[in-house]
């Protein structure tokens, strides 16, 4: 009895884990958000903090490269150098300098609630670049587009119309004030604006990156690590373009340091490789779903440190991106099971031809031709539904785990 109620807990802790991993995550992202509002508030420039951040991401990953994926390194040809150099530039230097502008402008909540139009941005330029097809007869599709079309409906909504200011309990009693949030019409949307832009390049790196993994698919590690280090390179040349005094330069021991510290250890290192490892054990879906709790976390917090102010237009354009997000989410994981259904079907066709090829017991010649027709048929046809298997888990490389889940397959 005791061995067995053992095992359950082991169990239960076991499958509890990718659950607290990617609550923590959520936690370490609204951190981020919050200290690096505070930061920009203080006057340290956007770019400046792109660079230090992926500095130190780069330094922190390193290690780990040379340590664990050292040996078999993929040849970087110019084709693969020029899909890391665009990586970079589409993450590291475009995602990250319009995301910290975005943020500047307009508050830590807000942000992130643009930032759940990913997935329906995702799926729009997978669309585009003909990685989707869109079948609109099917209900998976139909959901994919309606929570596309209810996401941008929520960031317009959040973008055009605040409404009146919603007053929080524990807000009455706070006296912190942040002197540099800009009640500014004009600057709330030019950074909605900028935000979008984030999300776009997000979204575009994404597509890129389901084509950077086929090279590196053994070594992701190294993929992120020669993305952040180009990616601070080419900071650094639009922060010299853009900046034009030494004195932005200047870090201390300050929450300038603290800010681009996290940000580059904690959110882009430490999450990446335990965003990495939920996603090989329990799939993209399930890593994405976790999203909001980000918006949440950050609404409170912001409310708390920051005194941030909260607006009933950002509230319903909030509710309006979740359902989107999850109506995406739906349809592709519908989606997921539907390819994995129809790749189960195609693994019986070998045993059905395989049961019905057995030799019979009258020997003619019109029996051995069909035999060997047939154990032809046997031979050729494993070979041929394997190579079929092998391209479809590369395109979408989740559909593995509903069917292994305690096996980890490719990213």
């Amino acid at each position: 009895m005791g061995k067995l109620s053992l095992n359950c807990c082991n169990s239960f802790l076991e499958n509890s884990k990718p659950y607290f991993a990617m609550i923590s995550l959520q936690f370490g992202y609204a951190g981020m958000n919050i200290i690096s509002k505070v930061s920009l508030s203080r006057g340290m420039s956007h770019y400046v903090l792109v660079v230090y951040r992926h500095a130190f991401a780069t330094a922190s990953i390193a290690p780990f490269v040379l340590f664990f994926e050292r040996r078999g390194q993929p040849r970087i040809t110019l084709k693969v150098f020029i899909q890391i150099f665009v990586l970079a530039l589409l993450g590291p230097v475009i995602d990250q300098n319009f995301y910290y502008a975005g943020l500047k402008y307009t508050s830590p909540t807000f942000s992130c609630a643009m930032s759940n139009m990913l997935p329906a941005m995702t799926f729009v330029m997978a669309v585009i670049f003909r990685m989707e097809k869109l079948e609109m007869k099917k209900l998976r599709c139909q959901a994919k587009v309606l929570g596309t079309l209810v996401s941008v409906a929520g960031a317009m909504l959040m973008t055009l119309y605040k409404g009146p200011l919603l007053q929080m309990a524990w807000s009455n009693n706070s006296h912190i004030t942040n002197s540099n949030e800009s009640s500014n019409n004009k600057d709330w949307f030019k950074g909605s604006i900028f935000l979008i832009i984030a999300t776009l390049a997000w979204a575009s790196l994404f597509v890129l990156q389901n084509e950077a993994l086929k090279t590196y698919k053994n070594h992701q590690l190294t993929l992120t690590t020669l993305v952040c280090f180009l990616g601070t390179l080419q900071a650094i040349a639009v922060t010299l373009v853009a900046e034009h005094k030494a004195s932005v330069w200047t870090i201390g021991w300050d929450m300038n340091l603290l800010a681009a510290a996290y940000a580059g250890i904690v959110t882009s290192s430490i999450s990446y490789y335990v965003q990495g490892l939920v996603m090989k054990k329990r799939g993209p879906v399930f890593t994405t779903a976790f999203s909001p709790l980000i918006m949440i976390l950050v609404a409170i917090m912001g409310s708390l440190i920051l005194a941030e102010k909260i607006f009933l237009g950002g509230i319903i354009g909030s509710i309006l991106i979740v359902f989107g997000l999850y109506s995406v989410l739906w349809g592709k994981h519908k989606e997921n099971l539907e390819m994995i259904k129809t790749a189960a079907v195609d693994d019986e066709i070998p045993k059905a031809i395989k049961a019905s090829s057995q030799p019979n017991i009258n020997i003619n010649n019109n029996n051995i031709a069909n035999n060997v027709e047939a154990n032809e048929i046997v031979t050729m046809a494993p070979n041929k539904l394997s190579s079929n298997n092998n391209s479809i888990f590369i395109s979408m490389p989740a559909l593995e785990n509903p069917i292994k889940p305690n096996q980890t397959p490719r990213e």
